[in-house]
């Protein structure tokens, strides 16, 4: 099987810690040169010096704000001046948790944003370069919410089932290209985040974080939370050559959790 990503480049979103980093590790091991992209230099610069390079890679990032398209534009339209890009991974912090009928508009507005329009930015920007090389792989870190919608994640909800439909429409594009176009969606990771959401449950369930972690961990078949690698490996294998076959799909990699196919 053909994992094998030596001479291809990866550009990374929320690159510097959780399923960011995570993806852009796994893509490292397999050979790729890795650009991280996240809003916060510091992180940056402390995320590239954990990266292997198997290969001699020298991996490097770009300070990019998703709250600012324009201005991604502007920093990733530079950066290919220089460089091509064979994949993409499209990632981002979610939007705050709520329900839907006390959201703010502008909620929606950012989280659109944030999530979809920078999306097709990058997209735009990489896929060129994609198709004049004759590979491509646009990977979106969404949710298991496009499968069966999460309680009390009202803006989050709608706002990744845009995102796939997204996906969708474009994977059927471009496909004649050689660009592939696939979603994978988390489930409970032990990440950074995932610390945030075990202290904000505990405190409003009066329960202990260990009694909480008992609890989701309960809700899960394989009866565990996933390792950040688990699920940067299958951004990588999304993003190798074995998967050249597999476009347009939503891949869980949330131990069997959502209840649905």
């Amino acid at each position: 099987m053909n994992l094998d990503l030596t001479g291809k480049r990866a550009l990374v979103g929320g690159g510097s810690k959780g399923l960011g980093l995570a993806s852009a590790t796994e893509l490292a091991h397999l050979g790729a040169t890795v650009t991280l992209a996240s809003r916060t230099e510091d992180d940056l610069k402390e995320a590239i010096s954990k990266l292997p390079t198997p290969k001699g890679q020298q991996h490097d990032y770009l300070v990019l704000d998703y709250d600012q398209p324009e201005s991604v534009r502007v920093a990733v339209r530079k950066r290919l001046e220089q460089t091509a890009f064979h994949i993409l991974v499209n990632n981002t912090g979610g939007p705050p948790a709520g329900p839907i009928r006390l959201a703010d508009v502008q909620e929606f507005e950012v989280a659109f944003r944030r999530h979809l329009v920078v999306n097709q930015i990058l997209s735009q920007l990489l896929m060129p370069g994609m198709r004049a090389d004759g590979y491509g792989r646009i990977i979106n870190v969404i949710s298991t919410s496009v499968k069966q919608p999460l309680a009390g994640l009202g803006v989050s909800n709608t706002i990744r089932a845009a995102v796939a439909n997204w996906a969708k429409t474009l994977a059927t594009e471009v496909a004649p290209f050689g660009i592939t176009v696939n979603n994978v969606l988390p489930g409970a990771t032990n990440t950074e985040r995932l610390e945030s959401i075990i202290r904000t449950k505990s405190g409003k369930s009066g329960l202990s974080e260990e009694d909480t972690i008992i609890a989701m961990e309960a809700e899960i078949p394989l009866g565990r939370f996933a390792r950040p690698e688990e699920f940067g490996a299958a951004v990588a294998f999304l993003a190798s050559p074995a998967a050249g076959y597999i476009t347009g799909i939503n891949m869980p990699v949330d131990g069997g959790r959502t209840g649905c196919l």
